[in-house]
Formats: C-alpha cells, sequence, structure tokens
C-alpha cells in the first residue's frame, strides 16, 4: 500500500476521516527560522527593488524563499505550508508557488491568506468602525461587498493556475472576552460575506480554513454555519476548551489548535507538556483534528519550547493503525 502524502493526510483530517499514524500537525506561521535556518522569514523580507532586479535574481529570491518553506515543513513535519502573500505581485507569488512544488512535489498541502471579512479593528480605528455602523451602515456593506469582490478575483486567477490547495481565512474577530461585534451585528456586517466567500471558494475547487483567535463561543454557530473546512486556533487564552468545541460542532468541521502559546512562552516545561497532552487527548477521538498551537511560532517565543511541544506530539500524537 502506497504511503499517503503529507497533503492527502491534511486534506483526509479537513474531510473529517478516518487516520492512521500520526495525527498531522502544521503552523500557521513559523517565524524563528534565523534561530532554527539562519535565513530570515520570507514576511521580513524587502522586494522594493524587486523590478529593478535582473530575472536571474528575482528567480534566485524565488527558489530561496521556497526552499526556507520547504525546509520548515521537512524539519517539524509538517502537513501543509501557508505560503504568505508576500511576493510583489500575484505572478511572483504564483513563481513562488511553483517553485514550492518543484522542490517538494505534492508532498505538501499548500494555502494562502484569502480573507475579504472586516476583522477587529486596532484601538486607533475601533471608534471609526463603531461611527460608520452608525452613521453609514449601507456605506460599510458596501465596503465589505468590495472587499469580497477583490477576493474572489484573484481566488479565480489562482485557480486557473492551478497550484495552490486551499485558503487559510485569517480576519481576526475576537478578544478574549468575546467577538468585537455583537452576535447580532456580526450576523450583519462578517457573517454574510465569509459564507459567501467560503462558497465560491469551494466552487473553484478550494479547501478552507478559518482562523480568529480570542473566544469564539459567542459566533461559534455563525462560523460554522459559513461551512468551512476548519476552524483554527481553538484558543485556550481566551477560555476556549477544545473538548466542548470538539462536542458542540467536531461533527461539522474540523478543528485545528490548541496548545496554549502562553505555556510555549513563559510557562513551564510541565505546563508545555499538559497542554500539548490536552489538545491531543481532545481532538484526536474520532478524527478531524489538526496539531498545532493556538495561534503561531512567533517571534520571541523560545524555540526549545516549541520543538517540546513536537516532541510530545511524536510519542503520543498517533492513530492506532
Amino acid at each position: 500500500m502506497n504511503r499517503m502524502t503529507e497533503r492527502e493526510r491534511w486534506i483526509t483530517a479537513l474531510e473529517r476521516k478516518p487516520l492512521t499514524g500520526r495525527v498531522p500537525t502544521f503552523e500557521l506561521v513559523f517565524y524563528l527560522t534565523m534561530e532554527a535556518f539562519g535565513k530570515m522569514h520570507p514576511e521580513h523580507r524587502n522586494y522594493a527593488q524587486w523590478d529593478q532586479m535582473e530575472a536571474k535574481e528575482q528567480r534566485l529570491q524565488i527558489e530561496d524563499v521556497a526552499q526556507l518553506y520547504v525546509d520548515i515543513a521537512r524539519r517539524y513535519e509538517h502537513s501543509a505550508i501557508f505560503v504568505q502573500p508576500t511576493m510583489p505581485n500575484i505572478d511572483a507569488f504564483m513563481r513562488l508557488l511553483d517553485a514550492i512544488r518543484e522542490i517538494s512535489g505534492d508532498e505538501y498541502f499548500l494555502g494562502t491568506h484569502g480573507d475579504p471579512t472586516f476583522s477587529l479593528p486596532d484601538g486607533e480605528h475601533m471608534a471609526e468602525f463603531s461611527y460608520k455602523m452608525a452613521d453609514d451602515p449601507q456605506g460599510l456593506l458596501d465596503e465589505a461587498q468590495r472587499r469580497l469582490d477583490w477576493h474572489i478575483d484573484k481566488a479565480q486567477i489562482l485557480a486557473k493556475h492551478g497550484v495552490l490547495d486551499g485558503f487559510f481565512m485569517c480576519a481576526d474577530y475576537c478578544f478574549n472576552s468575546g467577538p468585537f461585534l455583537s452576535p447580532r451585528l456580526f450576523r450583519k456586517y462578517v457573517t454574510p460575506f465569509l459564507t459567501e466567500s467560503i462558497a465560491t471558494y469551494r466552487e473553484l475547487g478550494f479547501y478552507v480554513i478559518k482562523h480568529t483567535d480570542g473566544n469564539i463561543m459567542p459566533i461559534l454557530d455563525q462560523l460554522v454555519e459559513a461551512n468551512p473546512h476548519a476552524l483554527h486556533s481553538i484558543d485556550p487564552m481566551a477560555g476556549v476548551d477544545i473538548a466542548e468545541v470538539k462536542r458542540l460542532v467536531g461533527d461539522k468541521v474540523c478543528l485545528i489548535g490548541n496548545v496554549d502559546c502562553s505555556k510555549l512562552d513563559t510557562g513551564t516545561e510541565e505546563e508545555v507538556i499538559e497542554s500539548t497532552r490536552y489538545a491531543l487527548q481532545s481532538g484526536m477521538p474520532g478524527g478531524g483534528y489538526i496539531f498545532s498551537t493556538s495561534n503561531c511560532v512567533y517571534t520571541g517565543m523560545p524555540l526549545e519550547r516549541y520543538e517540546l511541544m513536537m516532541d510530545v506530539w511524536r510519542k503520543e500524537g498517533n492513530y492506532p493503525a
């Protein structure tokens, strides 16, 4: 019997089908590339002089970034690669996808950002957003539609290119205390556009993973109603219990997460192990689970803590044959 590729294992988990062997894993972003590989992360690179580069230099830049993405996936046994849209234009981005495939074949699921919906405004723009809801609700809805149309146009281009597997929708909606909009307002300003974008992506043949940090419980029903293949990151720092989410919606959507990043950052080794075990023991039963942190491997996180988490995953994150 042929070995399943990591991409096939990832898709099997997204579709909530039974798996044997290790539960799939990935990280939305792995920022510790200087420490782990001696290379600057793709998000931190600057392509301001892209148009001045000769074709050879552009090719070398693309090949270097592609190799780094594959090196991360290989070292940490990830099943998927989140290819950040940091290249200077969509043509260069598609060349990057091609380069990753050339290096790794079909081994990994390739996804990128693709979320048109409103996310939690920062402190400088929260009041402005609130005023718009009160003073010009139709204008806000029109803006949401324009954003949706732009993302769909881009998705259609990527679908024709035929290399990308799916989208990670990375608009954050929630504080630790709950969503930035009430469930009623969320249903007006976010849910219709989230639902339409996911439906369109699915029609184009893409898989869809919806990411948001924070306490999603007041809007969990709407997130699932929008019909993504998976929810990421099931945030324990916001009091979200993966066992409860699994009980409520595990038969409808794959879950991704939920190792506590605060424990990885400042907790004890015992707390890291405990959080890792809880995520595995709560998420794995019945399938439909992908293992990861509750956010990403961010700048400043001790690399040895992530590697400790992965050691536990290797030993305990296994389905029976």
